[in-house]
Order: C-alpha cells, then structure tokens, then sequence
C-alpha cells in the first residue's frame, strides 16, 4: 500500500523533529488532501462525502472548516 510506503520510509530524524507531535503531523497531512479529493469527487455534497468516508457529516463539516475547506 502506498501510504504504508511512504511511512516506512520515514527516517528517525523525521521521528525527532516531530516528537510528541508526530501523529498529529502525520493525520494532518493524510487528512487535508484526502478531505479535498473526496469533495471534489462528490461535487462538493457533504452528505455523500460523509458516506465515503464513513464518518458522520457533522464530523465532516468540523474537518472542513478545521482545514479551511469549503
């Protein structure tokens, strides 16, 4: 898998630069682009974005406005 890929290809610097934080980093990055693909894909319709994802919209609607995606 692709993603599985990419974070074993991490190196321990990557791990000491972002300790204490290196999820968070990690989420924000997967998340924001995977946010704005799947709005795209759907014509921005938050309920079957939601679907997709399989989370609940209103969950959906505080990602987007967390990122900054309308």
């Amino acid at each position: 898998m692709l993603i599985e890929r990419e974070i074993s290809g991490l190196n321990d610097l990557f791990f000491v630069e972002h300790e204490g934080q290196a999820y968070q980093y990690l989420v924000e990055s997967l998340e924001k682009p995977l946010l704005k693909r799947v709005m795209e894909l759907t014509g921005g319709n938050q309920l079957k974005a939601s679907r997709i994802l399989g989370i609940n919209r209103n969950t959906l609607r505080t990602k987007l406005k967390h990122h900054g995606i309308r």
